[in-house]
């Protein structure tokens, strides 16, 4: 059966989900790490796509992307492609490495994106990669640190995330780590929401 074409248009707002096959990890170190997020950064910029969120865990991956010059379904082909051939050269292994398909979930941006960047960016806490927040602060391989000013990625889009919470920078960072801490402890997913149900259009494979 052929796979079902995916929902897209230039400015949908997508979560996705990339998770290893049989819960396997999908990064063995920083070096694959860096490599998934260069190739990344690349494609981002070369087809203007908005990554407002990210976070790298040791078998699965979230990305918020936001739709530019080229689908989002062409974007991840290209990506997960690309990694798995130089992924599977590094380790001395063949074959798949992901899940299916990722998965990709189209949400209404003005509703949800804020939810979703703070839900996407708490993944390495929740999984206990980092133990608190000043630790996740200072994680290189999830969009927070970014938005903490801790890293600076020329493809993430901190400005339009920030903007939310103030005009000026400073105050704008310590109201989104307010923001984002209010949620420690509270792990369910938006997508277990009845009112995020009620919006977010699912398309798994």
């Amino acid at each position: 059966m052929p796979c079902k074409s995916r929902i897209d248009a230039p400015g949908a707002l997508h979560h996705i989900i990339i998770r290893g096959i049989n819960r396997e990890r999908i990064f063995q170190d920083e070096k694959d790490r860096s490599n998934f997020i260069s190739r990344l950064g690349d494609l981002v910029k070369k087809s203007n796509t908005g990554c407002f969120a990210w976070s790298l865990l040791d078998n699965h991956a979230h990305l918020l992307l936001r739709t530019g010059n080229a689908p989002v379904a062409e974007l991840m082909r290209r990506l997960l492609t690309g990694y798995v051939v130089s992924y599977n050269r590094r380790h001395g292994r063949w074959g798949h490495l992901f899940q299916n398909r990722y998965k990709s979930i189209l949400c209404q941006e003005d509703a949800y994106l804020l939810e979703l960047v703070r839900y996407i960016h708490l993944n390495p806490l929740r999984a206990k990669i980092v133990s608190d927040m000043m630790q996740l602060d200072q994680y290189a391989f999830s969009g927070h640190s970014a938005l903490m000013g801790k890293q600076k990625n020329d493809w993430q889009d901190t400005p339009y995330v920030l903007r939310f919470y103030g005009n000026h920078l400073s105050q704008a960072m310590r109201r989104y780590r307010q923001y984002v801490e209010k949620r420690i402890g509270s792990w369910s997913t938006p997508e277990s929401c009845s009112v995020f149900g009620r919006f977010a259009s699912f398309i798994s494979a």
